[in-house]
């Protein structure tokens, strides 16, 4: 009998101010003080709603942002931490990916049911955390009946008390070995879920998503309802036969309602390149659906109710963070009604050389600890003297400003091009200290930055 569990709620996230936003996102984006402001904002009046009365929370629409910058400045990793910060479903989507109704291509409300799903992978996860050690206990007993014969050797004459008693001792054993991993080489048979899929094709115009039918469910015998039997080790077997008791013990239903209500109540969108669909009626090719993509999306962060194969999901309350460049088009070409549903406008500066200088070193992430790491491995010991990174920064800056401004995915490019002769003879180095100075970037780097034509290529 499933397991009902209760529904889990943003409990987690209700003790963070926005200053304790903003200080968590500090440790990963540098800069950017107002866009971290505008989401932790956003974020404390998603929690202060979920306090009040049901009828007065159910008319406060969420305050949806816009985010104008340049690429690479920090846009989607804010709204990336953010999520993480309060266990929110997070989907990160592109706009010029999404086609009018009547062309092919993905509609719009593929985002809500993309949202749903990772809900649901989410609050499953969190489900099988709770009931692991239930269902470790009961794989660990499906285990001891392989390994364990049913029945008392021939042979041996047991009365029937003795028996038992000499079962349930030897059956302890085997049960303290297979937790101390002296059974981990032993083989058993077990009978496992045959994953393959029956292969026939379907033909058809419209979109799958379309299509409003889960084959799945209108054909259970041939997914997941025949088994087959399999020779394992040990461990493989114990992992295996707790899956099964986890998808014995939890109720999908349940989690599809807990997955729906926290899409509802708790659901992040990141809706990037929003400028590449800025723009009036007009033009030839792709163009000319722009329009029509903004009235698609329109109903969707208004407000509305798309049908799920899970279940209808309503959007009233979904924050929307939509983010573009804006280099050729400008927030007022988008459609007047799209415009008023990202009351907040934040403008993101480009990123300059000092920025760069706490970029390589600052965040929990920063590219130098990941290098570092990385060669660590191969037992290189790298050291970056100070006068490095300044100088690896003011490359990137330079770059960015002679050839196209793509922020700071432009030091990712630059630190490969710095550590390629490194990274390529780090297994026959191993062991020895490496100090990147000046003189070394300048040897890997100058000639490079210096060729305008040839930083277009390499840069």
């Amino acid at each position: 009998m499933p397991i009902q569990l209760p529904e889990r709620t943003l409990s987690a996230a209700e003790s963070l101010t926005p200053r304790e936003i903003v200080a968590e996102l500090d440790r990963y984006v540098i800069g950017q003080h107002k866009a971290k402001r505008a989401v932790a904002i956003a974020l404390r009046n998603r929690m202060r709603r979920q306090k009040l009365p049901r009828d007065l929370a159910d008319d406060i629409a969420p305050k949806n942002i816009l985010m104008i910058g340049p690429t690479g400045v920090g846009k989607t990793e804010i709204a990336r931490r953010l999520a993480r910060l309060v266990h929110s479903p997070f989907l990160k989507v592109e706009a010029s990916k999404f086609t009018e109704v009547g062309y092919v291509g993905r509609d719009v409300e593929s985002m809500v049911r993309d949202l749903l799903e990772i809900a649901i992978t989410m609050v499953r996860e969190e489900r099988y955390q709770e009931l692991r050690p239930t269902a470790r206990q009961a794989a660990e007993e499906r285990l001891l009946d392989l390994l364990l014969p049913a029945t008392p050797r021939p042979e041996v004459d047991y009365s029937e008390g003795a028996g038992a008693d000499s079962r349930a001792a030897t059956r302890a054993r085997l049960l303290e070995q297979l937790r101390a991993g002296r059974l981990d080489h032993r083989m058993v048979e077990i009978e496992v879920r045959d994953t393959s899929m029956p292969a026939f094709e379907i033909i058809s115009g419209s979109n799958v998503e379309e299509i409003g039918i889960n084959i799945k469910d209108m054909l259970p015998g041939f997914f997941g309802g025949r088994t087959k039997r399999r020779r394992v080790r040990v461990p493989e077997a114990l992992e295996q036969l707790t899956n099964e008791e986890l998808a014995r013990l939890v109720d999908m239903e349940s989690i599809s309602r807990a997955a729906i209500e926290r899409t509802e109540q708790a659901g992040i969108i990141f809706i990037d390149e929003i400028d590449k669909i800025a723009g009036r009626e007009g033009g030839h090719g792709p163009d000319v659906s722009r329009e029509g993509v903004q009235r698609d999306i329109l109903p969707i962060v208004e407000g509305t109710t798309v049908n799920t194969k899970h279940g209808p999901v309503k959007t009233d309350h979904i924050l929307f963070i939509a983010a573009g460049a804006f280099h050729v088009s400008k927030p007022s070409d988008l459609i007047p009604e799209l415009q008023g549903r990202f009351p907040i406008r934040v403008e993101l500066e480009p990123l300059t050389r000092d920025d760069f200088v706490r970029i390589l070193t600052e965040p929990k992430n920063a590219l130098i600890k990941q290098y570092t790491a990385l060669l660590a491995t191969e037992g290189v010991d790298v050291n970056f003297t100070p006068e490095a990174i300044e100088r690896v920064a003011a490359v990137a800056a330079e770059v960015n400003e002679k050839t196209e401004n793509i922020g700071a995915r432009r030091l990712h490019t630059v630190m490969e091009r710095l550590l390629d002769e490194l990274s390529f003879d780090a297994p026959e180095r191993a062991g020895t200290t490496v100090t990147i100075d000046p003189a070394y970037v300048d040897r890997m780097l100058a000639d490079i930055a210096a060729n305008e034509d040839l930083s277009r290529y390499i840069l």
